[in-house]
């Protein structure tokens, strides 16, 4: 579960899930709620491969989201399914999507980068909290 919260001028991802892989998936995609109006608009035609490494695991999540971003920003791909594994501090993820349609896909924000301002990533006893602010 997501949800999109108000930060200063800048939005705020903050997500729940029983599982870190779940996790790191489903900030994927509440990152491409706020990019695209209509998420369920994009269709799996084309898969990416990311493998990244980080210090800390807040960080692989910065890293992670940062990645989709600049995939979005330099190659114009939408994403809509994620799978993503954690081992340590590496992360394993396929990400799929499509080049963006303007007839069909509707740009809600305009996400400049991942900040590292307010990161947060807290295992709970039932699951991992994680809290991410986006420049807009």
């Amino acid at each position: 579960m997501y949800e999109i919260f108000e930060h200063t001028a800048d939005l705020g991802l903050r997500i729940r899930c029983p599982s870190l892989g779940q996790l790191y998936e489903e900030a994927a995609t509440a990152l491409f709620s706020v990019i695209v109006e209509n998420p369920g608009e994009v269709r799996p035609e084309r898969q990416s491969s990311f493998q990244l490494e980080a210090d800390r695991r807040d960080e692989l999540l910065r890293d992670w989201l940062g990645e989709l971003l600049y995939e979005f920003h330099a190659n114009h791909l939408l994403f809509s399914r994620f799978k993503v594994s954690i081992q340590g501090n590496r992360l394993t993820a396929t990400a799929t999507g499509e080049p963006i349609d303007h007839q069909r896909h509707k740009i809600d924000a305009e996400v400049k980068a991942i900040t590292y301002h307010g990161l947060k990533l807290v295992q709970q006893d039932n699951g991992w909290l994680a809290e991410v602010i986006v420049d807009v």
